[in-house]
């Protein structure tokens, strides 16, 4: 069905064929359209503003898992391949639709079409349910980095039962780390079905969390953008200190080279590429909308393309650096624990000798004085006499301490924090660790809810006029179904949000994001606008990887993850109190319900708008026929003018081409170069008039 808009509200007329968008973009139109919208003091503020969204708690304790455990050197080959021919482009495509149109999310794609303003939608639900639990996250390291300023600190050491003035059991049986991040954080339950009370302190940290945010974004970019200055950079000063100070630690060299050993056999496994495929997508934020709101507030001819390589690329080294610093200081900690099982196993096995005649099996080493045996020394001696020595003597292995991958808040609140307290002067280093992880969620979490500001405003005028009241009653909330999460179950439902609220509906929007503009809008245009923009034109590649590459890349992800969801079942990680370790755990019936609810609301806004906006124009279809007979009786009123030889400036012919001042102007031009030009059919003035040719 071809549609018309008319000329009498500035819009520009295009004849379009079934399927394909009436709209085209737009850069003067753009900039006139958006002459009050704020923008960005500087492009320092604006790269480190998408940096810092980009860059988040998944480069520190993500990728270095996923690189761990799928063939280390090998999976950051096949992650780089990945970020080049998807990543890249899909990014260079958000950046590039929220620096044309100037919109937030629902704005740039119901620009492009109206029947896709869901996708807009979608984004901002997705973005409110990462916001719910991220900011949970922000809130235990709030609590951490308050429990730094104690020598010695309180993971240190098991806690004494006072009952039985002995050390509590199940911290005797875990760790102290292990205790304190379960017992006395989290204070959890058994079970995602024993929800228990709220845990006081944790609300308190939830609530300064919130508040962190709403003040930092009280006055829209203006004042986030002061506050990414140092939430931005002060991660990266943390990282360098730490990788500093770990290469210096016994062990360090082993994690690094664990961490790097490539093992080129695991390009065979469709499982990797999914992890890979799946966390380039999540590094560079797509789908949220926030890359999308944070370019809206560029200048039209900024150059996004540079933009996009510059961010992946710092994303990326980030990645890397991350990596370094977490094996570093993981091999330390592996070393540490192959080192401690050398000296228990050497103790046995100088009581075996002080009660006994010699053996065959008596070490050569001087097994009195464990400090001087080398866990090499005691493993080769142990490969050959296992057998001989009993089951009480055990292997110490650094390698097996590396392979028990942690990820997740098992790394920064297990893990890092076992690290941190065999460091001189503990808690200085446990108070940065935690610092720069505050800052880290910060600068998402800001990125995160400007996916939510953005398309509102833009598209509400009543929202758009009280910015503040917004940012306030949004934060609050977020508080207030926040505190789900601050229940001694809260950790299980984090989990449930983190694995299934975002994860599959983020794959459909930009699936339809591909979509729309590779396949509606049309490749060719869109980098014909880009080329307007840009003043140059990007690679003719981009075409093929839009509407082939990342689309089918896109697919096949979500086809994976259906897959994988249905196949193994959603389960999740369950602390037993009574064993101190951790287990697995199916979600019961409810909790399926509340998982199904999650992915269908915050997918469904999709064909909702889609189903909107076809009932909306078949409901105006008697207008729409009135208007078309209108249409074809004065056709012969529009003829083209030529963007190379202006029309004759007449005072007999003026129209679009010709104006009496400015008026408003959509954020698109009409299909190929050619303008339109209305046939005035009455004489209305004799004065000239300066002429403009732009549309």
């Amino acid at each position: 069905m071809t549609e018309k808009r008319s000329l009498d509200d500035g819009a520009d007329t295009a004849w379009l064929g079934d399927g394909q968008s009436e709209t085209r973009l737009s850069p003067d139109a753009a900039a006139a359209g958006g002459a009050d919208r704020p923008a960005w003091d500087s492009k320092v503020q604006y790269v480190l503003a998408q940096v810092g969204f980009s860059v988040g708690l998944g480069n520190v304790w993500r990728f270095p898992y996923l690189c761990h455990q799928n063939g280390g050197g090998a999976f950051m080959l096949l992650y780089v391949f990945l970020l080049l021919i998807v990543g890249v482009p899909l990014f260079f495509m958000e950046l590039a639709a929220g620096q044309s149109i100037r919109q937030g999310s629902i704005g740039v794609w119901k620009h492009i079409s109206p029947k896709l303003a869901g996708i807009g939608y979608s984004s901002c639900i997705v973005c409110f349910f990462v916001g719910l639990y991220y900011n949970v996250i922000i809130a235990w390291s709030l609590f951490y980095m308050g429990n730094s300023f104690q020598y010695p600190l309180p993971w240190e050491q098991c806690p004494l039962d006072v009952g039985t003035n002995s050390t509590v059991r199940e911290c005797a049986s875990s760790s102290p780390t292990s205790y304190f991040w379960f017992r006395k954080a989290l204070n959890i339950t058994n079970s995602i079905e024993e929800s228990g009370e709220f845990n006081s302190v944790m609300t308190g940290c939830l609530l300064a969390a919130w508040a962190i945010v709403a003040l930092a974004m009280i006055k829209g970019i203006k004042s986030s953008a002061k506050v990414m200055y140092f939430s931005s950079v002060f991660p990266y000063v943390v990282l360098f200190i730490f990788l500093i100070r770990g290469v210096m630690l016994d062990g360090a060299m082993e994690g690094v080279t664990y961490m790097f050993y490539p093992k080129l056999e695991i390009w065979a496994n469709l499982q990797v590429w999914r992890q890979a495929a799946t966390q380039v997508f999540f590094a560079l934020g797509l789908g949220y909308g926030s890359v999308i709101a944070y370019s809206s507030y560029n200048p039209v001819h900024n150059n996004c393309h540079r933009d996009a390589l510059m961010v992946s690329g710092i994303n990326f080294m980030t990645s890397v650096l991350a990596s370094l610093v977490v094996f570093v200081v993981l091999g330390f900690r592996a070393k540490n624990i192959a080192t401690r099982c050398v000296a228990e196993n050497l103790g046995l096995v100088n009581t075996m000798m002080s009660h006994g005649s010699r053996q065959d099996w008596w070490p050569s080493f001087n097994a009195t004085d464990p400090g001087s045996v080398s866990v090499d020394e005691y493993r080769e001696w142990y490969s050959r006499y296992s057998a001989a020595v009993g089951p009480n003597i055990t292997d110490c292995s650094l390698e097996e301490e590396m392979n028990k991958g942690v990820e997740g808040t098992g790394l920064a609140f297990i893990a890092f924090t076992e690290v941190m307290a065999l460091f001189p002067a503990s808690p200085f280093w446990s108070a940065l660790f935690f610092l720069m992880l505050l800052n880290l969620g910060l600068s998402t979490m800001f990125g995160t809810m400007q996916g939510i500001l953005t398309p509102l405003m833009d598209n509400f005028g009543l929202l758009g006029r009280h910015r503040t009241l917004l940012t306030v009653s949004s934060c609050a909330l977020g508080f207030l179904i926040g505190l789900l999460f601050t229940q001694r179950s809260g950790n299980y439902f984090v989990t449930m949000f983190d694995d299934y609220s975002a994860t599959l509906p983020l794959i459909i929007v930009v699936i339809f994001e591909t979509a729309s503009v590779a396949w509606v809008y049309g490749t060719d245009r869109f980098l014909d606008d880009i080329e307007v923009m840009l003043k140059w034109r990007p690679p003719v590649v981009y075409k093929y990887l839009w509407k082939y590459v990342c689309l089918f890349a896109m697919v096949g992800l979500l086809a994976a993850s259906l897959v994988r969801m249905v196949f193994k079942g959603p389960t999740y990680t369950a602390w037993n109190q009574s064993t101190a370790s951790e287990m697995t755990l199916a979600y019961p019936g409810w909790a399926l319900a509340m998982i199904v609810m999650l992915i269908a609301f915050a997918s469904l806004p999709v064909p909702l708008g889609y189903v909107h906006s076809r009932l909306k124009s078949r409901g105006a279809g008697g207008a729409e026929s009135e208007e078309r007979g209108g249409q074809e009786m004065h056709r012969e009123l529009y003829t083209k003018c030529s963007s190379t030889e202006p029309p004759d400036p007449s005072p007999h012919q003026r129209g679009p081409c010709e104006e009496d001042g400015p008026r408003p102007r959509t954020g698109f031009l009409p299909m190929g170069s050619e303008h339109y030009l209305l046939l005035s059919q009455q004489e209305e003035e004799d004065e000239e008039e300066e002429q403009d040719t732009r549309v």
